[in-house]
C-alpha cells in the first residue's frame, strides 16, 4: 500500500501557485506550437505560415479549454448550469473533460482551417503525437493531485488517498500507462507511408478502446453498468472504426 501525501503545488509565490497539472498544459501547448512552427518554416504543411501557427494556437487553446470545461459539467455535473453557472469560469477549481477538450479542439481546428485553407488531417496527424504524450503526463499530474482515484481494492500496489475511504486502484497511473502506449504506437507508425487521417483516427480508436478498459477500475457513477467516460469512449471507437474503414476502402479505389 502507498499512502498518498504528494504536494500538488510545484512552486508557491505568495498567492500564486504553479501546479504540476497546469504546467503540463502550458508545456504541452508550447511544444505543439514549436512543432507546428518548425513545420511551417520548412513549408511541410500546405498554406500553413508562421502567422497561421500563432492563429491556430489561439483556436486550439481556447477550444480545448472551453470544450473541456463546459462539457465536463455537461457530462458529469449538469446541475451546475442552473445552480452556479459562474463555476464554469473558475478554471482554478479544476475539472476538465478529455472528451470535451477533444471536441473543443477539433471545433477550433475546423474554424481555423476554414479561414486559412489548411487541410484538417495535415494538422491532426501531427498534433495527436504530442497530445498523447502530454495526456500521459496529465494523468501523472492527476495522480499527484490525488483526484480521479480508482475503485476499492486490496492489491499490494493500492493507494490510500487523503480524505478518501479505503485503499484504491491508482487508476490515474493505469490511464497514464495507456496514454504512453498510444504515444509509442503512433511514433512507431509515424514514419510509415500512411494515408492522411490514419494516425489521427488510430489515436481516436486506441484512446477510446483503452480508456473504456481502464475505466473499469476508476471510481465513477455508472448507468447500466458503464460510466459516462466509457460511453463517450465507446462512441470514439465506433466513429474511428467508420472513418478508418472509409480511408482504407478509398485506398483500394483505382
Amino acid at each position: 500500500m502507498f499512502i498518498h501525501n504528494i504536494n500538488p503545488v510545484l512552486v508557491k509565490l505568495g498567492f500564486l501557485e504553479i501546479r504540476y497539472y497546469s504546467l503540463v498544459y502550458i508545456i504541452g501547448f508550447l511544444v505543439t506550437y514549436y512543432i507546428l512552427l518548425k513545420l511551417a518554416k520548412k513549408k511541410k504543411i500546405k498554406n500553413l505560415t508562421k502567422e497561421g501557427v500563432e492563429d491556430f494556437m489561439i483556436y486550439f487553446i481556447l477550444g480545448s479549454i472551453i470544450g473541456g470545461r463546459v462539457l465536463d459539467f455537461l457530462f458529469y455535473n449538469p446541475s451546475v448550469f442552473w445552480t452556479n453557472p459562474l463555476e464554469i469560469l473558475y478554471i482554478w477549481h479544476g475539472g476538465m473533460s478529455f472528451h470535451g477538450g477533444l471536441i473543443g479542439a477539433i471545433t477550433g481546428a475546423f474554424l481555423f482551417i476554414k479561414k486559412h485553407k489548411v487541410e484538417f488531417y495535415d494538422l491532426a496527424d501531427i498534433i495527436v503525437l504530442p497530445l498523447s504524450f502530454f495526456l500521459f503526463l496529465g494523468r501523472i499530474a492527476n495522480f499527484i493531485n490525488g483526484e480521479l482515484w480508482g475503485t476499492v481494492t486490496n492489491v499490494s500496489w493500492c493507494v490510500k488517498f487523503q480524505g478518501v475511504e479505503d485503499c484504491r486502484h491508482p487508476s490515474q497511473l493505469y490511464e497514464a500507462a495507456k496514454n504512453l502506449a498510444i504515444f509509442g504506437f503512433l511514433m512507431f507508425f509515424k514514419k510509415r507511408k500512411l494515408k492522411k487521417g490514419v494516425i489521427f483516427w488510430n489515436f481516436v480508436l486506441l484512446y477510446g478502446a483503452l480508456r473504456f478498459i481502464t475505466n473499469i477500475w476508476r471510481e465513477d457513477s455508472r448507468f447500466l453498468g458503464l460510466s459516462m467516460g466509457q460511453y463517450l469512449s465507446l462512441a470514439m471507437v465506433i466513429l474511428a472504426g467508420i472513418y478508418l474503414y472509409r480511408i482504407n476502402s478509398a485506398k483500394t479505389k483505382k
